[in-house]
């Protein structure tokens, strides 16, 4: 009988097996069918590049994708160390996705050298590949959990990551403690004048502790607990495989915007398409690191915001809007807020205290 563990491994190992193969398959029988068009309908182009999908597939899995599956878990030690990227995520990016899109630039190259326009076949081709890559991030990521009851470390509360202030305690004066030793051999007017000071301390020491209590409420964990107790608490949970899976949708939503702009007819004919595809593939290579890695939110600039940023602003000026302002807006909303807050606010002319 087989151990859970030991089906989840095996159910994990064959869906990132299918990531690898399905893309390659589809995408060279699609271009195989296009030769054969191309060569009058010759069936030995077809099965000639049948052939070396097949080849291509069998030597990757062999020489490559086993191999390093294998020293992976046997090694768990030295893996457990590489905590900034992903081995298995890299050889899969260079394995699968290059190829892809590759043959997808020869397709557009054969039909426009040779005056064709048979057939645009991006939408199933992009489509598996970048679900390919959410599906392998996916596992990456859920792979330490359990498929099955609830995540170890799930929190039930929605929990804002802010500071949270749990502790006020009252600040005792100075004017406060002299007045407390002298007592009552002091004058009056002193006892007075330190009771005078204390109580003004206590008022604005009871201020600052409500406005700190207040905003400690608004911010802490115990709050929405209380907030949302009752009949909505039991819908009220953060699963972390639930979040991994939309994290990694929303992740390569702009590069599925971006390579959808080469299907329109006007651009996949031209030589458009290789900046438009060379530059998705680029974005691609930050799935290498780990979600957590502080380098992610510079590469995203720099491999995704900033190229897409000028390629979408060339395509809008020459064939006019084939991809949405939206997303023009969201890699220049991007660009500038990550060099005002990175670079910018270290000058001295905006980290100020006085200003705003």
């Amino acid at each position: 009988m087989l151990s859970g563990k030991t089906i989840k491994l095996v159910l994990f190992e064959v869906v990132q097996f299918a990531c690898l193969s399905v893309p390659l398959f589809v995408i060279m029988e699609r271009f195989a069918s296009l030769m054969r068009h191309v060569r009058g309908g010759d069936l030995t182009a077809y099965w000639l590049v049948v052939a070396a999908s097949i080849a291509y597939v069998t030597t990757v899995s062999l020489l490559v994708w086993v191999p390093l599956k294998y020293f992976i878990l046997t090694s768990r030690r030295f893996i457990s160390e590489i905590t900034a990227w992903r081995p298995i995520t890299l050889a899969y990016v260079i394995v699968c996705p290059l190829p892809c899109f590759g043959i997808l630039l020869a397709g557009s190259k054969v039909q426009v050298d040779g005056g064709h326009r048979l057939d645009r076949f991006t939408e199933l081709a992009v489509s598996l590949v970048l679900l390919s890559l959410i599906i392998l991030d996916v596992v990456e990521r859920i792979r330490p959990l359990r498929l099955t009851g609830q995540a170890e470390g799930l929190e039930l509360d929605f929990e804002l990551p802010t500071p949270v202030l749990t502790h006020l305690e009252q600040v005792t004066t100075v004017s406060s403690q002299v007045g407390a030793e002298r007592g009552q051999n002091g004058s009056a007017h002193q006892t007075e004048s330190g009771n005078v000071s204390s109580g003004s301390h206590w008022r604005d020491n009871e201020g600052y502790s409500s406005r700190a209590t207040r905003r400690s409420y608004l911010y802490s964990s115990s709050s929405s607990s209380r907030f949302f107790s009752g009949r909505l608490h039991s819908i009220c949970v953060r699963d972390p495989r639930v979040d991994a899976l939309v994290e990694s949708f929303l992740f390569w939503m702009d590069t599925t915007e971006m390579v959808r702009a080469a299907e329109v007819s006007a651009v996949y004919y031209t030589n458009w398409v290789f900046p438009i595809y060379i530059l998705a593939y680029l974005s691609t290579l930050r799935l290498v690191l780990t979600p957590s890695s502080p380098l992610l939110p510079f590469l995203g600039v720099v491999l995704q915001d900033l190229p897409f940023l000028v390629i979408r602003l060339c395509l809008v000026g020459v064939f006019g809007y084939v991809t949405p302002l939206l997303y023009i807006m969201k890699n220049l909303f991007v660009c500038l807020t990550y060099v005002y807050f990175i670079f910018m606010t270290k000058l001295k002319v905006f980290n100020r205290t006085s200003m705003f």
